[in-house]
Formats: C-alpha cells, sequence, structure tokens
C-alpha cells in the first residue's frame, strides 16, 4: 500500500498488526491505496472504510534527482521542501512539518530547518553549550531536548536573529539526528551526516564524500 500523505510504501494488507496499519499507528496518515495492478481502491483509517475506486491508478512518487554536495553553493543557500519531514526522540514525535527550509552547503548534506509551530517547543530548553558564530548565519543557539526522564543534550540550534541573508531561518530549529531516536524525510530515515558538528541529514538522494568525518576538516 501507497500511503497517500508521505509516501510511504508497505505490504498490501490493512488488517491489525500489520505493516499499513503500524504505519498509520506511527504515522497518524490515514488514507493509503493499494499499488497491485488489478486493483484500484483506497482506504481510510479514520472513518475505517474503502474508498471510491480510482479511475487511473496512481503512481508511486518518482524518486528525486540526485543531489551532489559538490554542486551545493558556498555561502550556503536556502531552499523551501514540502515533504513530510519528522523528528523522533523517546517515543514522541517532537517535530512534524511540511514546511521545512533546507540549508545547501558545499561539501556537506542537507540541514533541514522545521518552523516553531511544528515544533514541540516545551520539550526544548537553552543548554549549557551556549551558542556558536557561523560566518555566514550569524550566532547559533543550542536547545537540549527533554522528553519526561530522557535528555538529549545539544541536540537542536537554532537562529534566533540571523544575518540578513538568512532571515528565513529566524526562530527555526535543526536537530542533530546523531542525537534523535529517527529522523524521517518523506517516509525515508535518515542517516546522519558523520562528526558532532554540522548536522547534515543524509537521504538516497543526496551523494557525498561528505565533510565532518576524521579527516575531512581542512577539505
Amino acid at each position: 500500500m501507497l500511503c497517500l500523505t508521505c509516501g510511504h510504501v508497505g505490504c498490501d494488507d490493512s488488517s491489525p498488526g500489520a505493516h499499513a496499519t503500524a504505519h498509520f499507528d506511527a504515522s497518524g496518515h490515514q488514507v493509503a491505496r493499494a499499488l497491485g495492478s488489478d486493483r484500484a481502491w483506497a482506504w481510510c483509517y479514520e472513518d475505517e472504510v474503502y474508498l471510491d475506486p480510482l479511475d487511473e491508478p496512481v503512481p508511486p512518487p518518482a524518486p528525486r534527482s540526485p543531489e551532489s554536495v559538490w554542486d551545493y553553493p558556498r555561502p550556503p543557500a536556502v531552499r523551501e521542501d514540502d515533504r513530510l519531514v519528522r523528528v523522533e526522540c523517546a517515543g514522541t514525535v517532537v517535530a512534524e512539518t511540511r514546511r521545512a527550509v533546507r540549508v545547501l552547503e558545499t561539501s556537506h548534506p542537507p540541514v533541514f530547518y522545521i518552523p516553531p509551530q511544528d515544533v514541540r517547543t516545551e520539550l526544548l530548553f537553552p543548554a549549557v553549550s551556549g551558542r556558536t558564530w557561523c560566518e555566514w548565519k550569524g550566532s547559533a543557539q543550542y536547545w537540549d531536548v527533554i522528553v519526561g526522564d530522557d535528555a538529549r543534550v545539544g541536540a537542536a540550534w537554532s537562529y534566533p536573529r540571523p544575518e540578513p541573508e538568512y532571515t528565513a531561518l529566524a526562530g527555526f530549529y535543526a536537530f542533530y539526528p546523531s542525537r534523535m531516536d529517527r529522523c524521517v524525510v518523506a517516509g525515508e530515515e535518515v542517516t546522519a551526516q558523520e562528526g558532532d558538528f554540522y548536522g547534515g541529514w543524509i537521504t538516497s538522494e543526496i551523494r557525498g564524500p561528505f565533510k565532518g568525518a576524521p579527516g575531512t576538516q581542512l577539505w
């Protein structure tokens, strides 16, 4: 089945405990449709009904074109991204949005920034580690993500007052995927950029090599 919200593909079974139902339980996405060539129906979990048959089969989302990080610019570019982005920590969805922006910089996987309206900001607390300075974006503030007794120190950051060229990032939050349990883009789990500083999100369309691993500091 194909999730019509995020494009996630799972087994063609909507029964309790099956893959498609597990995706609904985890994401809350209500509508999925069959992908089999001999089927043309969709199922709504919220209302527990089959929807009207589709006249034309809907193909799965086309794969995105590969992006080499060496084609990204410097100074970095800011791009809107309407894919479903989710950040999970300690069994809780900390952030979920279709209004993220990506920062694209030479040699780095993209960093996704999420608007504060789509972040559980009550789970974020100012980190003791303080601030760092980016030559392009300005002063970054760091945040601990605390869910119950589970504290992830310095797991997020933001630019409260970025430099004029990067005002689109003002108040948005970015998360280190290495410090969260799971970060997802359009149903695909993210691989964290190596190293403990940059925090890039690697998905299947992103091509390296990437700065951040040992021995790459002077790239």
